[in-house]
């Protein structure tokens, strides 16, 4: 029999590490975690990676795997996670995927963009060419080489704008001739989503919580012992929510009690962009989470009604 493959998705500070903790040890099985940020190494508080006791309890995946200082991609990830599975497959133990980096978990299920690299003078003409004519016109130009990504991307959007007529004009075709299964709803393994919900204001509380939790655990002194690192951090790192907003404090940007608040902010909107990008996965059983409902309670919830029931 095939071993169950489950991904678990939801929004930051939502709960679903340690409900997919309480399924795994449930159902025997391992953690593939689908973080952006838990991959690095002493990263520890400001991504809230699970404890080591229940790492030690049950074996997670794809955390503490780069150093803070190295760049880290979504190739690079699916690369790392196809291994894994591979693995996990042959020893027929379940797979139990959890996160919330929207785009790592779409290459995950669907596969990665696979066309060219970028071209930083390309890239930059057409960015001054937006400022000179306006993003109209070069909306209107892409319309004319690639009608079909017209349609789909807003005449606002400069980033894909840019990066559709680079790739027309790097390939001569299409940007989207070099998608590979991507946003086709066709998985590229037989994964159950299961998908867990809170009301906003829950949801808030929750992040709020967490980011005070932090900065009690340490958060200030983790980013400190980071930047004096010989390396120091790498710009994707430096860029991650919590991180960010204490180096702008460190650098002297910003008063503590802003910094801390500026984090709650940019945690929440977060979640909201994880929630408009989860809204656009197909076949994903959703669960509406109470403030009450406790991981135990759910984790059963999950293997009475969902898992156990047959999947196609």
């Amino acid at each position: 029999m095939t071993p169950k493959m489950i991904l678990i998705l939801g929004c930051t500070a939502g709960g679903k590490g340690r409900i997919a903790f309480e399924l795994a040890r449930r159902v025997g099985g391992q953690i593939l975690s689908i973080d952006s940020m838990k991959v690095y190494r002493r990263m520890d508080i400001g991504t809230a990676k699970p404890g080591l006791e229940r790492r030690r309890t049950v074996k997670h995946h794809l955390i503490d795997v780069v150093e803070p200082s190295e760049p880290f991609s979504v190739g690079r990830f699916v690369e790392l996670t196809d291994q894994v599975i591979e693995d996990l497959r042959n020893q027929q133990l379940p797979i139990i995927a959890v996160g919330g980096t929207a785009m790592y978990i779409r290459a995950l299920i669907e596969g990665i963009f696979d066309g060219p690299s970028a071209d930083p003078k390309i890239r930059q003409r057409l960015k001054d060419q937006a400022v000179q004519i306006g993003m109209d016109k070069l909306h209107e130009r892409l319309a004319q080489v690639d009608p079909d990504a017209a349609q789909r991307i807003h005449p606002n959007d400069l980033k894909r704008i840019v990066r559709a007529l680079e790739v027309y004009e790097l390939t001569g075709k299409p940007i989207s001739s070099f998608h590979t299964h991507f946003h086709t709803g066709q998985f590229r393994h037989n994964w159950q989503l299961i998908g867990l919900r809170r009301e906003k204001d829950d949801a808030a509380q929750r992040i709020n919580k967490r980011v005070m939790t932090m900065i009690e655990m340490g958060l200030m002194d983790e980013v400190k012992s980071l930047l004096a690192e010989p390396n120091g951090l790498s710009k994707q790192a430096a860029q991650a929510v919590g991180y960010a907003e204490i180096i702008e404090h460190l650098q002297g940007k910003l008063e503590l009690e802003d910094a801390v608040e500026k984090i709650k902010i940019n945690t929440r909107r977060l979640a909201k962009a994880q929630r408009t990008w989860f809204r656009t996965f197909p076949n994903v059983h959703w669960l509406d989470l109470e403030p009450y409902d406790s991981p135990d309670e759910t984790a059963e919830k999950i293997i009475n009604t969902i898992i156990s029931k047959p999947h196609m």
